[in-house]
């Protein structure tokens, strides 16, 4: 965190505190576009929170710093301009913060002097769980859902309607009795459980995809897509807590009961609620839910308190950017001193080089922590982690610890820097660090050898043999696991000499558990089908980062053959090369495909797997796209269910045609079929005035070309 001009305890003089000032409003401003459009937050909640803290103390002391301009009346960040705005109707605005269980009673204090109470009136507050998500308003008329907005700046935020509708909790139409007679606002957090966030950056890693640093980030990042098949594809939960703007009578008189009347309107509330007389009770079960942090499945952050009686709230009203009525008391940051004992590379399954600092056990938040993330090589040169320092440690959102730095006061004489290895250790092939899937460079370095590398091997096999893939029946994800342990098979090119060797083993396939002599014969006669391929099913097996389907059948296309795509792209390691300008030129592949290519076939440990392998397997020619067809040359966009073939097929079909097939609907889409299911994607093309057809007229199509 950056270091103050002055401590809280020396008031600044006016110029100095003027400059600071300054100074503190740029950087929470960036951190605000950081956390709040681009869900990607650069310093922790608890830094954040002493840098507001001190912005807010020294217009405390200067009063004539706080301007309308003053960050202290603004909440969250401007929307993205990618997404259509929502005005809100009632501002979402933020919560002051406490810090100290003895702050408690200063809450109770301002809210009795306010309204004049005495210290015997009764005085209920409500106490629940802050969840560490996004913000989300949504709008109900006649009970049905009609709009869904993010927070954006507190008064206009994105319209992610569309893909709020694919998030299983949140009802489409209210069960309540009286809820079709009204037009409201109901207001909570959208948020991923780490377990499914651990699968979802598990797939992110075998796809090359964006690989998210917290459940928080992957919540908001799978909200904000302009393609809502993504959303619906990301399990993304929901708690209602509050409301905006209401039209008629509250169904209630107290913040508690409103809750209960969201439950029974089919929303998820938070189970841990309660209701607490008095800042004793608040406390105690502000250190249950403490206690309980690690064990949620959730990220929160601290506890809000909000006066439970809601006429008290209408008369205590708002100040600045947060109500008097409530606030959030934050958990201190969870953070040990411990020495680094290594650094240790870890290969994953995409061949994703991870470095995780190997650490003296030492108790964080009452976990015992001796692994932590070191992220990336720039992540621990922009640190200067050595091996030897003691290093700060934190875990981030209870899920995955991670190093903060090293104290630089404690660092042993001839630490040296850290020096981010060039070859995989798990195999001794090439690891370099390309691009990423918008040509940028990336963060991660990865391993080249893909087919010889043992950490990637399992992984690769499944992907061989699934599905889109060589499609070999009776070849699943535990048999390939099975065969691998057992050592019968550890590259593409056993499989298919499987059958020869079977005699030879001890016992014999047909005789293992779980096989016998039929499952091992129709096992076989399913390998012996598959030793034909074709070309872009055979390349698309292969794994190769950034080919995936579309990629590989314009790579077949252009190339015929496997001989000429392999000597084309092992001779295009020079980026200036003819070869790696005749990848490049190809229609939808660009040079980030060619360089992941280039590198895939120009390393010299997957030769050997290839040639083994293509002693077994001969690819076929793909068929080449037609140009004469009605469809040539137009991009087509599958929606809804295909009920006469199957999704692949159709898309098969369209591309031998010489069409394009998009995942979303654009200005540039020339042509929907829209089956039954249809949502958004439909709504768009009409919206667009792209012609839609169905599936049958599609057949006709199809058929006809």
């Amino acid at each position: 965190m950056p270091r103050m001009s002055k401590t809280a305890h020396e008031p600044p003089d006016k110029d100095t505190a003027r400059v600071e000032h300054a100074r503190l409003g740029a950087e929470i401003g960036r951190h605000d576009l950081a956390y709040h459009r681009d869900d990607a937050p650069v310093i922790p909640d608890a830094d954040y929170d002493a840098l507001r803290r001190r912005y807010e103390a020294l217009e405390a002391a200067f009063p004539e710093l706080r301007t309308p301009g003053s960050l202290s009346g603004k909440v969250g960040a401007a929307p993205a301009e990618k997404f259509a705005k929502v005005t809100h109707r009632v501002p979402m605005l933020s919560l002051s913060n406490i810090f100290d269980v003895g702050e408690i009673g200063e809450f109770f204090a301002r809210v009795r002097r306010f309204l004049s109470l005495s210290e015997t009136a009764a005085l209920a507050v409500t106490a629940e769980p802050k969840i560490d998500g996004l913000s989300c308003s949504l709008r109900y008329e006649a009970g049905k859902l009609v709009t869904a907005a993010t927070r954006g700046d507190g008064f206009e935020g994105e319209d992610v309607t569309a893909n709020v509708r694919t998030i299983a909790e949140i009802p489409k139409v209210l069960r309540f009795d009286g809820a079709e007679t009204s037009a409201f606002d109901v207001r909570g957090e959208i948020f991923m459980l780490h377990e499914d966030f651990r699968a979802l950056n598990l797939r992110q890693e075998e796809a090359g995809g964006k690989i998210f640093a917290n459940p928080r980030n992957a919540a908001a990042g799978s909200l904000r897509q302009l393609d809502s098949a993504i959303t619906a594809a990301r399990p993304l939960c929901f708690f209602a807590y509050a409301w905006g703007d209401w039209q008629g009578p509250l169904p209630a008189a107290t913040q508690y009961d409103m809750a209960q009347w969201f439950s029974a309107c089919g929303f998820a509330v938070n189970p841990l609620m309660r209701r607490c007389a008095n800042a004793v009770e608040l406390a105690e079960h502000y250190r249950r839910i403490e206690a309980r942090r690690a064990t949620l499945g959730y990220d929160i952050d601290g506890v809000v308190y909000k006066i439970d009686d809601l006429a008290f709230q209408a008369r205590l009203g708002f100040v600045s950017r947060a109500p008097r009525w409530a606030v959030a008391h934050k958990f201190p940051a969870e953070q040990a001193a411990t020495r680094l004992l290594d650094i240790e590379i870890q290969v994953g399954r995409t061949g994703a080089l991870t470095p995780v600092a190997r650490l003296q056990p030492v108790t964080v938040g009452g976990v015992v922590v001796s692994n932590a993330t070191l992220h990336n090589a720039d992540e621990i040169a922009r640190k200067d982690v050595r091996v030897g320092d003691m290093v700060l440690v934190q875990r981030a959102g209870d899920v995955i610890p991670q190093v903060l730095g090293p104290v630089l006061s404690e660092r042993p004489s001839g630490a040296k820097p850290y020096v981010f290895p060039d070859v995989c250790p798990a195999c001794g092939s090439a690891a370099r660090r390309g691009v990423d899937e918008k040509g940028e460079a990336d963060v991660v370095t990865r391993c080249t050898g893909g087919l010889v590398c043992p950490a990637q091997a399992v992984e690769r096999l499944k992907h061989f043999c699934s599905r889109n893939a060589l499609d070999i029946e009776g070849l699943g994800d535990k048999q390939i696991e099975l065969f691998f342990n057992e050592g019968l098979v550890r590259t593409p090119a056993d499989i298919f000499t499987l059958e020869a060797r079977d005699g030879a083993m001890t016992p014999r396939l047909a005789e293992r558990e779980g096989f016998g002599a039929l499952s091992a014969a129709n096992l076989f006669a399913s390998i012996a089908a598959r030793r034909a391929p074709p070309l872009n099913r055979f390349l698309f097996g292969l794994g190769i980062r950034y080919i995936g389907e579309t990629n590989a059948r314009r790579l077949a296309r252009h190339f015929g053959t496997f001989a000429a795509l392999r000597a084309c792209a092992g001779a295009a390691a020079d980026p200036l090369s003819e070869a790696r300008a005749e990848i490049n030129a190809i229609e939808g592949i660009g040079p980030v495909v060619a360089e992941a290519a280039a590198e895939f076939f120009g390393e010299p440990h997957n030769q050997a797997v290839l040639d083994a392998l293509l002693a077994q397997v001969t690819p076929t020619q793909m068929e080449a796209a037609r140009k004469d067809t009605a469809i040539a040359g137009q991009t087509l966009v599958f929606t809804g269910t295909l009920e006469k073939m199957s999704r692949d097929e159709a898309k098969a079909r369209a591309e031998s045609m010489g069409a394009k097939v998009s995942g979303s609907v654009s200005a540039k889409t020339n042509l929907v079929i829209a089956g039954p299911g249809a949502g958004s994607k439909l709504e768009k093309a009409r919206a667009l005035g792209v012609r839609v057809i169905t599936e049958d007229e599609w057949i006709v199509i199809a058929d006809g070309g």
